[in-house]
């Protein structure tokens, strides 16, 4: 299992979601679409917009776009690569605010399970604040 150091980090510091940790329908829509950017990004290899949906605890750990890309290449290549990205339930927390699941199948045909951790900024943007990638399970090495 992994996770974006950040979501940890943002939690041991007591730096939660900036609005309200639950989120309506619409929020999680665009939630959701914050995610749908960062991907479509990454498989274009554009970094600075990949680097621009995550939020400022991830940005603080990766200071520029090039470290961040570089580190989602090397830490999480099923979500950096893949055959298929599939959203799945949404559910709000109070710790983390909206926690979106996304079944992927790795560009070797593994599948995984990503669940995204998204808070929204006073500004009313959703960022992601972390990701835990695991394989799915039933799935051998």
């Amino acid at each position: 299992m992994r996770a974006w150091p950040a979501l940890l980090l943002g939690f041991v510091l007591g730096l939660g979601p900036a609005g309200p940790a639950a989120a309506d329908e619409a929020g999680r829509m665009a939630a959701r679409a914050v995610i749908a950017k960062q991907e479509q990004a990454l498989g274009r290899d554009d970094a600075q917009t990949a680097y621009a949906q995550a939020g400022p605890g991830i940005r603080a750990l990766f200071p520029n776009a090039d470290l961040f890309i570089g580190m989602v290449r090397n830490q999480y290549r099923p979500v950096y690569r893949h055959r298929s990205f599939v959203f799945g339930e949404a559910r709000d927390t109070e710790e983390a605010g909206v926690i979106q699941s996304v079944a992927i199948q790795d560009e070797y045909g593994v599948d995984w399970t990503a669940e995204y951790s998204l808070a929204q900024e006073a500004d009313g943007q959703w960022r992601i604040t972390g990701c835990r990638l695991t394989k799915a399970p039933g799935t051998s090495a």
